[in-house]
């Protein structure tokens, strides 16, 4: 069996492995590859605040001008606020 890490690199340790993909886009081996599956269990808890409908329209316009939903926007924002409350 070859100590080699990555089949794509040839590389016999990380180092050598990130050396090679600093340099290399994927694409270039595409389809060398072999197809993986794999399942994402992301935990996230729904809960739902009232928000005063003008706040809410200014929450919007400022998440559209980050590029980011409002949602994001409002889960970066409380957790900036309770990283300073610390």
């Amino acid at each position: 069996m070859s100590d080699r890490k990555s089949s794509i690199s040839k590389a016999r340790s990380y180092e050598e492995m990130g050396e090679y993909w600093d340099t290399h886009d994927a694409s270039e081996a595409w389809d060398q590859g072999a197809p993986v599956e794999f399942e994402i269990d992301i935990k996230s808890d729904k809960r739902y605040y009232p928000i005063e409908k003008t706040l809410s329209q200014k929450l919007t316009q400022i998440a559209r001008a980050q590029g980011v939903s409002a949602e994001t926007l409002i889960n970066l924002w409380i957790q900036e606020k309770i990283a300073l409350a610390k």
